[in-house]
């Protein structure tokens, strides 16, 4: 199991965008969570396998219409951190 940190830039906040991750990560078959972050940016935590991951990422980076994406950072981890479904925090 690989969980993904991904820090997404630009305009992504009051586009629907934390439920376009939602709606995302449960097609592909993630757990983890999406938040807003107090800078505008939004920060996303997925867990699962290499190819639903990259699937998701590549999605993430065009995001829902709306959104402009500038900025995309992923660090990878190898750990499973026991997630049971993916959620919007706060």
């Amino acid at each position: 199991m690989s969980r993904l940190r991904i820090r997404v830039t630009g305009v992504v906040q009051g586009v629907g965008f934390r439920y376009y991750v939602v709606r995302r990560a449960r097609e592909y078959g993630l757990t983890g969570w999406v938040k807003n972050r107090p800078d505008s940016s939004v920060e996303i935590e997925a867990a699962g396998t290499a190819g639903p991951l990259n699937g998701f990422v590549e999605d993430v980076k065009t995001g829902p219409p709306g959104a402009h994406v500038t900025g995309v950072v992923v660090d990878r981890f190898e750990d499973d951190p026991g997630y049971q479904s993916f959620e919007i925090r706060s």
